[in-house]
């Protein structure tokens, strides 16, 4: 039975790559992009190249920690929409639904000059160890772009946890693991590959946002 389903399944070709249109756009592609090359002055690299490494460090920078502490939010922020009780699951819905309506700059924009007005106003922050800090701007740039990213990421995990099969947790306590190895083990291993091709997606999208 099942040699005959996998006769009938549709097989890929592996020459579809080969069509026609496709060699064209890729030739275009090709072209235009040796032609920017090759026309380009570059006689202002040398002046810019030191700027420019810069900023590509900062954005690698700023791309790891913020993926780092946004994944870090986000998966208990899925796993208490997933199977929280409502005193939690709320909080986390409402907090996902929130952070994922306005924009990002304005985001920045009312972190920035929201928080970074009223901190002045507490003594205790000012003469803390965190005031040199909190005086510059890029806190605060890591502090939306975590948010925004466990925002969004908060429920690709929920749908991540949410489709893991019940069976394989109710087959684990059977065999008598404890809540902390099912999660680690099972659930949260599963959930990751399942949200690893979302979780690619937005870190793209994170990466495209650091310049703001």
């Amino acid at each position: 039975m099942s040699e005959a389903l996998m006769d009938v399944r549709p097989k890929r070709k592996t020459t579809d790559w080969l069509k026609p249109h496709r060699i064209v756009l890729i030739v275009i592609g090709l072209a235009i992009v040796l032609a920017s090359i090759f026309l380009m002055r570059w006689d202002w690299l040398p002046q810019y190249m030191p700027l420019a490494l810069q900023g590509i460090w900062r954005t690698i920078w700023l791309l790891v920690v913020t993926s780092i502490l946004g994944i870090s939010l986000a998966i208990p922020l899925g796993l208490a929409q997933a199977a929280g009780p409502a005193w939690l699951a709320a909080p986390a819905k409402t907090f996902c639904t929130v952070i994922r309506g306005p924009p990002l700059l304005l985001q920045l924009w009312l972190l920035y000059y929201g928080l970074g007005s009223l901190f002045p106003q507490f003594p205790w922050i000012r003469d803390s160890f965190l005031w040199p800090y909190l005086r510059q701007a890029w806190p605060y740039g890591v502090l939306s772009l975590t948010l925004s990213y466990a925002g969004y990421e908060g429920e690709v995990m929920r749908g991540a946890f949410a489709g893991v099969p019940r069976g394989q947790l109710e087959a684990a306590r059977a065999f008598g693991m404890s809540r902390v190895t099912i999660f680690r083990r099972i659930w949260l291993k599963q959930a990751l590959h399942r949200a690893l091709p979302t979780l690619a997606g937005e870190t793209v999208l994170q990466l495209k946002a650091t310049p703001l």
